[in-house]
């Protein structure tokens, strides 16, 4: 038995993410919390949000959140979600500034005028889109390669290393939408939105040691 904290900073619905992880956390407890206290104290770190990136930085920091957040990245199992991917890497063209440089890469926005098939394709991203696994990982276990994942967002990333990748989805060209790196894994899909495929890797992550 352990406990998970969902990192609640203000931004974003958390009761769908809670609601998906208490049903797949076994004999896990999970707590929604705000408080540096309870994120230095938790065995797993789940990191979501929703919104613009000044904004969760900035109430990020309000919280004083911003160096228990990096301290767990080096230590413990640690989900990334949406944003919660987005701000550990080194830079955004979104608020065209630092984030918090946990991992190496850029945050970029989708381009206008995206076309597939003759058909303009809207941003933000919304909706199902298949997710290659280009890489192993134990979250990974159990979920088919290219299994559809629900996303909303109208930045990606691009990571800096490719031995941190491992997902990969197309709006149309490849976009990197899952990473990876020793304790740490993220997504910019909902897995908390994407029904049994999701709960399927919110279950590895409630059961996964860090290791990879």
């Amino acid at each position: 038995m352990g406990l998970i904290v969902i990192v609640d900073y203000g931004m974003g619905n958390i009761r769908s993410m809670a609601k998906a992880i208490e049903t797949v956390s076994g004999n896990n407890l999970v707590k929604v919390s705000q408080s540096p206290r309870d994120v230095d104290d938790a065995d797993r770190i789940v990191f979501p949000g929703q919104g613009a990136m000044v904004d969760c930085l900035r109430e990020l920091d309000s919280r004083c959140l911003r160096e228990p957040i990096i301290e767990a990245t080096k230590t413990k199992p640690f989900l990334g979600v949406c944003i919660g991917l987005q701000m550990l890497f080194d830079f955004s063209q979104e608020n065209d500034g630092s984030c918090l440089g946990v991992l190496p890469g850029n945050v970029v926005r989708f381009s206008d005028g995206l076309v597939e098939n003759g058909k303009k394709l809207k941003v933000p991203h919304m909706g199902w889109n298949n997710v290659e696994q280009v890489e192993e990982h134990p979250l990974w276990s159990g979920i088919p390669n290219l299994s559809r994942f629900y996303f909303v967002h109208s930045y990606f990333v691009k990571v800096g290393n490719n031995d941190i990748l491992f997902g990969v989805t197309r709006y149309p060209e490849p976009f990197h939408c899952a990473v990876g790196h020793n304790n740490i894994f993220a997504v910019q899909f909902h897995p908390e939105k994407s029904q049994s495929v999701g709960l399927k890797l919110l279950s590895n992550f409630a059961n996964w040691d860090g290791r990879v």
